[in-house]
């Protein structure tokens, strides 16, 4: 009896993904070493002007904000100037060669305002020509004294340009490159004469330092989406719940003219001798319409209604119980008159709550967030409709008052009653310190009316 083993072949591709860790890791930093500085590392990219509120656009005057801008463009121009300055200082001549390599020296800072992972590049080549025109001059390698500010200030200002990773590698191929240079143009070992160590320790200070900073404010960039979807979603679900709790109000309203149409429809054919059959049958089609619209309103209801969402017992607010309101108002220590003008009349039940609600709502902003301060309500009935007018002062103290813990509800629902009424709506401080809430609600002129029955 023989065993026998069948070895299933290795689809393409699959030996790419059995390759270890380490594997992966190393061709992971391979393909951003080559993106980073090598794939299209002369592209032209500009360094733009600083942004407005920025630390040197926020303060000063107009001109002063503008040519603050270009801060960090002037900062990088000082940079290249100290450079070509040490380069000149440390060739001990004004000849052409210490010309050249002042130019050598400032060339490359001056390349990171347009063309940043190339500026770097450019560094190590300007750098390598400067040592072989200074025949070792300086006493120093394999950066001389121009070099060596000038590499420093590419690699800060790429560092600030790019990503933290792109630092890293800088700052790797620099050791490299130094360590390589060193055997050539230097001595052999890190001692005297040699300023790979300090460049690399000064390098990777300045290199830490702008990962860091880079790292924080990718960070608040980042707390800054989230809180700004945060308050998005907030205002959101606060114009959701005030429509959930309008339309809970709104149900008894409706409730009530239903069942009332329901009833008058059954009764209807009673009041009349001998009804002919159509008729009875049209009544009944009311009133079976009429049931079957409660039905489906209470279904609906139930939909949006809360969990802990107890009915009212009492009917809803009108116009008549806003006496009642301002006078628990008076008891919070709120100072507040009720002024009316034109000719008061029965409204629609929706526009009566509605406007209820409007004045209880701007009442309890003004105790939550003007303590002390006195105000007034006037409700003005024209032709067209009704005028609500709720103002308050200045609170006497308003260095003594604390932040209100609401999440903004009370704008919201004033402003969403409004709308649902085809209303306009303002609400805005006043001149003297306080607050001022004004709306119209507009009324068919075809609504019924105590008045006119």
């Amino acid at each position: 009896m023989t065993d026998t083993t069948h070895t299933q072949p290795i689809p393409p591709g699959r030996a790419a993904r059995q390759r270890s860790p380490e594997f992966r890791f190393a061709a992971d930093a391979l393909r951003g070493l080559r993106q980073d500085l090598f794939h299209d590392a002369f592209a032209y990219r500009p360094l733009p002007p600083a942004e407005p509120g920025g630390r040197f656009t926020r303060r000063g005057s107009e001109r002063m904000r503008e040519y603050g801008a270009w801060a960090p463009h002037a900062a990088v121009v000082v940079l290249a100037g100290m450079g070509a300055f040490l380069a000149l200082a440390s060739t001990h001549g004004a000849g052409p060669a210490a010309v050249l390599c002042a130019l050598l020296a400032a060339a490359p800072v001056l390349l990171t305002l347009v063309r940043p992972a190339g500026a770097f590049w450019v560094s190590l080549a300007a750098n390598t020509v400067a040592l072989f025109l200074s025949g070792g001059s300086s006493g120093e390698s394999p950066f001389p004294p121009g070099g060596f500010v000038a590499h420093l200030a590419v690699l800060t200002v790429v560092a600030v340009r790019t990503r933290p990773r792109t630092a890293a590698w800088m700052w790797l191929l620099t050791a490299a490159y130094g360590v390589l240079a060193d055997g050539l143009f230097g001595p052999s070992d890190f001692g005297y004469g040699s300023d790979l160590g300090p460049l690399l320790f000064f390098a990777g200070v300045a290199l830490l330092t702008v990962a860091i900073r880079q790292t924080l404010r990718q960070a608040r960039r980042e707390v800054s989406v989230h809180q700004t979807v945060t308050a998005h979603e907030r205002s959101r679900r606060t114009l959701l719940e005030e429509r959930t709790t309008i339309a809970r109000e709104l149900h008894d309203v409706v409730a009530h003219h239903m069942s009332v149409v329901a009833i008058q429809a059954e009764a209807a054919p009673y009041r009349v001798e001998n009804p002919p059959p159509e008729l009875e049958k049209a009544f009944a089609t009311i009133r079976e319409n009429a049931v079957a619209a409660l039905t489906e309103l209470r279904r609906v209801l139930g939909v949006v209604r809360a969990q802990d969402y107890e009915a009212p017992d009492a009917p809803q607010p009108t116009l008549a119980d806003l006496d009642a309101l301002l006078a628990n108002v008076r008891d919070a220590g709120l100072d507040v008159t009720k002024t009316v003008t034109g000719a008061v009349r029965e409204l629609p039940q929706g526009v009566e709550l509605s406007a209820y609600r409007i004045v209880q709502e701007a009442l309890s902003n003004t105790l939550r967030h003007a303590p002390g301060a006195d105000a007034k309500v006037e409700i003005g009935y024209v032709l067209g409709g009704l005028g609500l007018r709720v103002v308050n002062g200045a609170p006497p103290a308003p260095g003594l008052i604390k932040p209100s813990p609401g999440a903004g509800h009370g704008i919201t629902g004033m402003r969403e009653r409004v709308s649902m009424l085809n209303g306009e709506m303002t609400a805005a401080p006043t001149a003297e310190g306080g607050y001022e809430v004004a709306v119209f609600l507009p009324v068919p002129a075809t609504a019924p009316s105590e008045g006119e029955a």
